[in-house]
């Protein structure tokens, strides 16, 4: 999460405005979207052609002369709700404006004004109009046969029973099968509760779309949040605790209309919701379009600079490592010394961030920096001898903390989950 965020801040986004569109689903596309690869990509190049024909639109209509203006997005394809339910839904991080490549001194960024209600409802109506489309190119419109449409039940009965379950935030296994799952909260009736819906937030035939979270150009730790936000697993274990009976509470992000605030679950069935998560093999889940694809004519003139990597920097990598360094890396524009987010920023980023530096980013702690005399601390050896590992660690006194962790197979099978 944080390293693919890092790499889109710093080689990726322009300085330009960024507008998160949060597209979610009806409950039946969720479950076929599960599995078929296929599908997903349809959808969410429908859903992104309807936002970049509005950003088009827009910027004719506000008295530009633009013959091809040019759009980009980054999409993370996100399987999970709340209450790690199965529930595919996009956030696409979109560049809030358009390129124009007609300007003789060079690329022009045109900053579009933000979307109102109606736009976004337009954006959500065109969308809606496609993607009925698609389901009928498909064999999955409303006169679809059912055993011809779920091919996934057949193939994979299993895994297609975790999937239906999930999507409907019930138990599948076990001698509670079919039934909901268990919530905890302050339950009150959904009748008499306000829907909750801000500006720029459209539902229309099953389908929510979000577009009311725009980061401004040179905002670049507010963009890099946002994308660790988009790309966040589906688990936080600082929400999951074990209760005295033995079952596992899971708390909500957010209390629910009806007063949800924890769902709990057996361990098998905990299993079962993390098993449905699972992403189809070679699924990515990560999609660049527009003006920011890999295969972009353009995308070079828009993305930040790559630059190489110093000789000196290059050099004492290549001695601590054993490694060679490959590839060229951009420096963060608003880094600075004092920032513990951008602590390396006299030196090039490579394509994926060391240990250290995901360090600094995740716990603001510079671990190669020596405690006593704040110098540069550098990799001598790597040491996997048990033996030698133990020695070294009694040496320093650390007393029972010698001993290594036990292995699986020392482990009882009744602590296995509870380890």
């Amino acid at each position: 999460m944080v390293d693919t965020a890092a790499h889109l801040v710093d080689r990726v986004f322009p300085e330009v405005p960024v507008r998160q569109w949060v597209l979610t689903l009806p409950v039946a596309l969720r479950y076929r979207m599960a599995y078929d690869a296929d599908l997903t990509s349809s959808v969410l190049r429908e859903f992104l052609r309807a936002i970049f024909g509005s950003l088009r639109r827009r910027a004719r209509s506000g008295g530009s002369r633009i013959r091809y203006p040019q759009c980009g997005a980054v999409t993370f394809i996100q399987r999970a709700g709340d209450a790690l339910n199965l529930n595919v839904h996009f956030h696409s991080l979109v560049l809030d404006g358009v390129y124009d490549f007609d300007n003789p001194l060079g690329p022009r960024f045109i900053v579009l004004p933000s979307p109102d209600d109606d736009e976004v409802l337009r954006v959500i109506s065109r969308f809606a109009v496609c993607l009925r489309r698609l389901l009928e190119r498909e064999g999955l419109g409303t006169d679809a046969d059912p055993a011809e449409a779920d091919r996934f039940s057949t193939e994979q009965p299993l895994l297609a029973g975790l999937a239906g379950a999930s999507v409907q935030l019930r138990v599948a296994t076990g001698p509670n099968a079919g039934r909901p799952l268990h919530r905890l909260g302050d339950r009150i009736s959904a009748n008499v509760t306000a829907d909750f819906e801000g500006p720029r937030c459209v539902s229309l035939a099953g389908i929510s779309l979000h577009a009311d979270v725009c980061v401004p150009a040179r905002d670049r730790r507010r963009l890099e949040r946002l994308a660790r936000y988009a790309a966040r697993p589906p688990l936080s274990t600082e929400r999951l605790s074990r209760r005295e009976d033995g079952r596992l509470q899971y708390r909500l992000r957010h209390r629910w209309r009806d007063g949800t605030t924890h769902m709990l679950f057996e361990g098998v069935e905990l299993v079962e919701r993390l098993a449905a998560l699972v992403p189809p093999p070679r699924f990515h889940t990560v999609r660049y379009n527009g003006i920011l694809a890999p295969a972009a004519s353009c995308r070079d003139q828009v993305v930040p600079a790559a630059r190489s990597r110093s000789v000196a920097t290059g050099t004492e990598e290549t001695r601590t490592t054993g490694q060679k360094s490959h590839g060229s890396t951009a420096t963060p524009r608003d880094a600075s010394p004092a920032d513990p987010l951008r602590a390396e920023s006299s030196a090039d980023r490579r394509r994926r961030l060391s240990w250290s530096e995901l360090m600094q980013h995740v716990f603001a702690i510079d671990v190669l920096e020596c405690p006593r005399c704040r110098g540069r601390l550098r990799i001598l050896a790597a040491i996997t001898s048990p033996t030698a590992v133990r020695a070294i660690l009694e040496c320093m006194g650390t007393g029972s903390g010698s001993r290594p962790p036990p292995a699986r197979s020392e482990i009882p099978a009744e602590d296995l989950f509870a380890s």
